[in-house]
């Protein structure tokens, strides 16, 4: 049997050819004359299906629906009328019905609301799984060839559609064959990152792909000499596939202008890629302009807090000669008061607002088991990404942007990956604690192809705490882990969001341009 199907028309009689028509296809059909009729059956058996014709006498079909709708919420109805009548289709769209059929229907447009809402999950899966298949070729030609930068962003986004589009269908051996088709697409972008890495650093803006220092430059600053209000908003630790699935959010009240990407430096850790991007320079420019300002990771106090005055003095470097505001949430209670007093805001040309929600959410799940609980996997924190960006204020501040009449830069300072495989590696006191990147002067570690090591740092326009310093970056899926209670850190890290390294999900991070509708 391919469904119970209860259908509710005083003129049932009339229809015994679309009821034989159905139960020829292997549905249940139970027939019923009234509203009322209609209400009994429901409460006597549990159907799939409900057929409910609008103009009914007595208890007419609006009216039905609403008890329905109290009895059985999750029953998908079809509404069938012979009116066209504006009103009637809204109070039915209203009431939530799942389907709407205007008389005279002819049988297969009732087989397909059938199939559309009894077999739809399965339809769709096996043709979201023939369509994988077919387009999976596609990509590991492309990961094989010799790629532009661009070439591993439509890539990336290729993938990107495809971890949503599978993670709908819950086929797992379909999603294997995925997960492996992405681990070695970050295996070949790790080789062409760190490969070309230290002549991009080292090259003019126009010969390389966009990277953190070029931000605000290149993106931001035309837009508000052309005359736009601009709201620079950075979403810290967001990955591209974060933004896709709150995407349909921001599409009620803003135009996508532009979804592009750009490469966060190294180490993709905020102290690095978030001063890069206000400072509109690479870290060992800014720590040699501004030798008492930066901090080594080894120092004391916080890394992220001169952001403010950088992008003033490259505000005046570029002789922009604007109001402007810088502002940074990191705790709930700044951002509702963010949202109270966006008003001082609306007059100035540029507003840059930092938020670190999802870069703490990633830090707490490392330390709190709850946390942990709640963001098992990719696909768990997609979904508290989006409940965030819902429900918080952060919705609220959008809307008022928008009544502005705005237009929004939303990117972020670096991606996150999900760790899997630990790396031995050893160094003195003084070495940092990030998992994914180390910078110290005695570093040992095994030769691995997951471990990209710089030991001029100054050639990745990197600084250096002492002459001997080396930089370590973790590539793919690795974490470095010491060798003293290594078992420990490997089971408490593993499978945790980290950043610092390389990786597909580091690296290629959202730069999105919105206007409002």
């Amino acid at each position: 049997m391919n469904g119970r199907i209860l259908w509710a028309d005083d003129e049932i009689d009339l229809l015994k050819p679309h009821v034989l028509f159905l139960t020829q296809k292997g549905y249940d059909i139970t027939t019923v004359t009234d509203g009322h009729e209609a209400i009994e059956k429901i409460k006597e058996i549990p159907f799939d299906i409900i057929f409910l014709d609008e103009n009914m006498p007595g208890l007419g079909g609006l009216e039905t629906l609403q008890q329905i709708k109290q009895m059985s919420p999750h029953t998908p109805v079809v509404m069938i009328t012979k009116s066209e009548e504006e009103h009637i289709m809204e109070d039915a769209i209203g009431s939530k019905i799942a389907d709407y059929l205007i008389k005279p229907v002819n049988p297969n447009q009732i087989l397909l609301s059938c199939k559309k809402l009894l077999e739809g999950k399965s339809l769709v899966s096996s043709k979201t799984n023939k369509d994988y298949l077919q387009e999976f070729r596609n990509i590991s030609m492309s990961i094989y060839e010799d790629m532009s930068s661009q070439s591993w962003i439509e890539v990336y986004k290729k993938l990107i559609y495809w971890d949503l589009e599978l993670e709908k269908t819950q086929d797992k051996s379909m999603l294997e064959v995925f997960n492996n088709q992405k681990i070695e697409a970050n295996q070949y972008f790790c080789k062409y990152y760190s490969k070309n890495y230290i002549k991009w650093v080292n090259a003019p803006k126009n010969n390389r792909p966009i990277m953190s220092p070029d931000i605000l430059e290149t993106i931001v600053f035309p837009h508000i000499k052309n005359g736009e209000q601009v709201f620079f908003i950075l979403i810290d630790c967001l990955r591209f596939d974060q933004w896709k699935v709150f995407e349909p959010i921001i599409k009620e009240y803003f135009n996508v202008e532009s979804e592009d990407a750009y490469f966060s430096i190294l180490p993709t850790a905020t102290q690095y890629a978030r001063n890069a991007i206000f400072s509109g320079m690479f870290p060992i420019d800014i720590a040699k302009k501004y030798p008492k300002l930066w901090l080594d990771d080894d120092d004391d106090g916080g890394k992220n807090l001169n952001e403010e005055m950088f992008m003033t003095e490259l505000i005046v470097k570029n002789k922009l000669n604007i109001k402007f505001s810088y502002n940074k949430v990191i705790a709930n209670h700044e951002g509702k008061e963010l949202d109270e007093k966006f008003h001082t805001l609306k007059d100035n040309k540029l507003n840059a607002i930092v938020f670190n929600f999802l870069d703490l959410l990633v830090h707490a799940k490392t330390e709190m088991n709850i946390i942990k609980e709640l963001t098992p996997n990719e696909a768990a924190l997609r979904s508290v990404t989006k409940a965030w960006i819902e429900h918080s204020w952060f919705l609220s501040i959008l809307k008022k942007i928008k009544d502005l009449n705005a237009k929004i830069i939303l990117t972020t300072d670096h991606g996150m990956v999900s760790v899997k495989r630990p790396l031995k590696i050893i160094g003195d006191r003084a070495t940092t604690t990030n998992l994914r990147y180390k910078q110290g002067k005695n570093l040992s570690f095994e030769k691995n192809r997951i471990i990209f090591s710089i030991h001029k740092p100054e050639e990745a326009k990197l600084p250096k705490s002492n002459v001997s310093s080396t930089y370590a970056f973790a590539m793919e899926d690795g974490y470095f882990c010491y060798p003293n209670n290594y078992n420990h850190y490997v089971n408490l890290y593993k499978d945790t969001f980290q950043h610092g390294g390389i990786s597909l999900e580091e690296v290629i991070i959202p730069l999105i341009t919105l206007s409002p509708k």
